[in-house]
């Protein structure tokens, strides 16, 4: 009975670990986006994740464009639904997060989507607010200064077409939580900074202006969604401040190891 038992029980696993299925439509082959993304119900997670989970926020904060699939389950756990782990394109998360100081929790559902090597290349927040929980804020001494708040990092790649500097319509959707949040800041927002980065592909001139249009296209859309433009200055940096090196290689690999480099920074000023 015993053998029989742990039998069942690897069969179970093995059906788990193997791909059930999206439940998005047509993920893209580059992982940048589906064409339509479905989010399961909460209540249809996996027993073992029932009610979601408190992720420990500092391995969250460290999930990026690149990872594999056991690399993000070192972070953050293999995901709460059956959709499959292995032969899948999409993870999806209940996470659960305690506001400070007091007792109410916040429910997020948290999707990852992969290339066709599988490797993470995009994330989405249900509700999108939920994305401001990984701010990070550096304690200061009792003063009426605001606290330093780490700048939002978003994924070029995520945002734009590569080497193009007009929003997709995921990086619309991605820019659209932030626009919440910003307006929801009212009087309280003093300043928003936005800077853009590319790879070191191409000339220095060339990069400089795609990062700073790039930075003018997430500005252009935040104002368009009510974000008051006097607040928002925009930077280009170009290749500068790399986050990543990556040694000469065949193009395709070269563009994929550079992602991380490619991105745009949100610096926002606000008041308590």
């Amino acid at each position: 009975m015993r053998t029989q038992c742990k039998g069942i029980i690897a069969v179970s696993i093995a059906l788990v670990l193997a791909a059930c299925g999206n439940v998005s439509h047509d993920v893209a082959k580059n992982g940048q986006g589906a064409g339509e993304l479905v989010w399961p119900a909460t209540d249809s997670v996996t027993p073992m994740h029932k009610g979601g989970t408190f992720p420990n926020l500092a391995n969250l904060r460290r999930v990026r464009a690149g990872l594999n699939k056991q690399q993000l389950a070192d972070l953050i756990g293999y995901p709460h639904f059956s959709e499959g782990v292995w032969g899948v394109r999409e993870w999806n998360y209940v996470f659960n997060f305690r506001k400070p100081d007091t007792d109410e929790v916040t429910v997020c559902e948290y999707k990852v989507l992969f290339d066709d090597t599988r490797l993470a290349r995009s994330f989405y927040w249900k509700p999108e607010s939920c994305a401001a929980m990984l701010e990070t804020a550096k304690p200061v001494a009792q003063t009426n200064e605001a606290p330093v708040v780490a700048p939002r990092v978003l994924s070029a790649d995520a945002l734009f077409a590569f080497d193009k500097a007009e929003l997709s319509l995921t990086g619309r959707a991605s820019l659209d939580a932030l626009a919440v949040e910003l307006r929801g800041r009212g009087e309280k927002l003093r300043a928003v900074n936005i800077a853009g980065y590319t790879d070191r592909l191409g000339n220095d001139a060339y990069n400089h202006e795609l990062s700073l249009r790039r930075a003018d296209a997430v500005k252009a859309y935040l104002e368009g969604r009510g974000v008051l433009g006097e607040h928002i200055s925009t930077e280009g940096f170009g290749a500068s401040h790399p986050v990543k090196d990556c040694p000469d290689s065949a193009r395709a690999q070269l563009i994929t190891c550079l992602a991380p480099n490619r991105r745009v920074e949100v610096q926002i000023d606000s008041v308590k």
